[in-house]
């Protein structure tokens, strides 16, 4: 990978997220509790390193913002519809 540009890297791993988070806000048969015993991480994990990463770089966005981006919706709502 040393022959990527930063840029063309940085938009790599952007396209990998937004992928990501599509799949997750499509498998929502799949239980954050599953998702921490597979994989050591779940969507609130993904939602807290999205809103560090936006202050890192001086953004604000919220817990719940992030939250929304990656469930696809507001938490309750997701919670409400798909947790069991």
């Amino acid at each position: 990978m040393a022959d990527i540009d930063p840029n063309t890297r940085t938009e790599l791993e952007a396209a990998a997220f937004r992928k990501l988070v599509e799949h997750l806000q499509s498998r929502t048969d799949v239980q954050n509790i599953d998702l921490m015993n597979t994989a050591g991480f779940c969507r609130n994990c993904l939602s807290k390193w999205y809103a560090a990463a936006a202050e890192e770089h001086g953004a604000t966005v919220d817990l719940e913002q992030a939250r929304e981006r990656v469930y696809g919706m507001p938490y309750a709502e997701w919670k409400a519809k798909h947790q069991k």
